[in-house]
């Protein structure tokens, strides 16, 4: 199909959401698929008890400095060249590497496979949600944007049975591979952005990731954008992924699997990510859902820490609230990609979700190497003080970021 300017249409259903959505789908099937398979994975490759929290944390890393760099280098490619050239340019490196690391021998192997498929995965949700933004009419952008993010989260859920059923962890990953070349296909049929083209045409400064950095006001917006997604990470990768070793902690129990978790946890998150949308448009306002939701997560780390989180349901049940609290990631994401002129949008709806997925080895360094290791603290303790923490940053962040519900984004920095 040739490149066209798309007009706003009213409806959600469109292709552009539809095919966004799955592109999302098939980037959290893959993101989340290592956590699903870590333990099998690693022995599998030789690691032992001693060796699997360092080898599982470098390779975790390793993903997570992709993403970091993915986030950069796709959100300029999508200012600068398009919308839809980081659609497929990154399908097309996380399908290669998905299933590369069917075929894996050592845990090197693994760290650099991952840390290629961080850097393909980077460019998924910030190009999908800058151009359902940017299709859709602003009165119903925020509840197309949750539906891409809800919708895709159940990849998450998928991992966890595709595993289930087959148990082995190579044929997971060969699988999704197969997944993103299918959607590389499907994507065929979707046409770019309009403003994109618009502001193509015009001699304007496209996808400068330094303008972040050179100007006070949108510094700040920045860094605020960043910052309101904390608690989705902490969440997600310090409680819910170590659930089992908090439930031992906690209760003396070994019996939950941190797998079983992070799937009940993902299938709320994915209810959540929907019924947030709906929230913003009915009041109007997506500062107030995202406050709805923090209120939310505070009320569920609370009873994660509680006394009632005393056996094994109740862990998963937590998790799965927790889960819920946090499915604020697809208004994040749109309040970020709305921040900024149409020659940056890419660039910030790309780079801020990374930078706080990134965001978790330096939370990682207070949990576990500063509080525990270092100050000798409980991992109770470590996970409540850092919490607390989280939370407290993300609030100030979040009061000092700007409503965007009524925005008109047909503009440029």
């Amino acid at each position: 199909m040739n490149a066209q300017i798309q007009t706003r249409k009213s409806g959600i259903f469109q292709v552009a959401v539809i095919v966004a959505a799955l592109g999302y789908f098939v980037d959290i099937y893959d993101l989340l698929l290592f956590t699903v398979v870590k333990q099998a994975s690693l022995f599998g490759l030789g690691s032992t008890d001693a060796t699997l929290l360092a080898d599982s944390t470098r390779v975790i890393n390793w993903q997570m400095v992709g993403l970091l760099l993915g986030g950069i280098t796709w959100g300029v490619l999508g200012d600068k060249k398009g919308r839809l050239s980081v659609l497929f340019g990154s399908i097309i490196l996380y399908s290669a590497a998905n299933f590369l690391t069917g075929f894996i021998h050592t845990v090197n192997q693994y760290a650099l496979c991952r840390f290629l498929a961080g850097l393909g995965l980077a460019g998924e949700l910030g190009a999908g949600i800058t151009l359902v933004s940017e299709l859709l009419p602003k009165e119903k952008r925020g509840i197309g944007t949750s539906l891409v993010a809800g919708i895709g989260l159940i990849g998450a859920v998928f991992a966890y049975f595709t595993y289930y059923y087959t148990n082995d962890w190579r044929l997971c990953y060969k699988i999704g591979g197969v997944l993103g070349i299918a959607l590389l296909i499907l994507r065929i049929s979707v046409a770019e952005s309009g403003m994109f083209l618009q502001v193509k045409r015009e001699s304007v400064v496209r996808g400068n990731f330094f303008m972040f950095f050179t100007n006070g006001h949108r510094f700040r917006k920045y860094v605020m954008a960043i910052l309101i997604g904390l608690p989705t990470w902490y969440v997600i990768g310090i409680l819910v992924n170590q659930s089992d070793r908090f439930a031992k902690a906690m209760y003396g129990s070994h019996g939950i699997d941190s797998g079983r978790s992070i799937m009940y946890a993902y299938i709320a998150i994915s209810i959540g990510d929907i019924l947030v949308g709906f929230i913003c448009q009915w009041l109007k306002s997506r500062k107030k859902g995202l406050f709805i939701f923090y209120i939310l997560c505070v009320v569920s780390g609370i009873l994660f820490f509680s006394a009632y989180n005393n056996q094994d349901s109740r862990m998963y049940m937590t998790c799965a609230l927790l889960g819920f609290s946090t499915g604020f990631w697809a208004i994040f994401v749109t309040m970020g990609a709305e921040q900024f002129g149409t020659n940056l949008r890419a660039t910030a709806a790309t780079t801020i979700p990374n930078m706080v997925r990134g965001s978790l080895p330096l939370i990682n360094l207070l949990f576990l190497n500063l509080f525990q290791k270092t100050w000798g603290w409980t991992l109770v303790r470590s996970g409540v003080i850092t919490g607390v923490l989280v939370m407290l940053v993300s609030f100030v962040a979040f009061y000092y970021t700007e409503e965007t519900y009524h925005k008109d984004l047909n503009y440029i920095e």
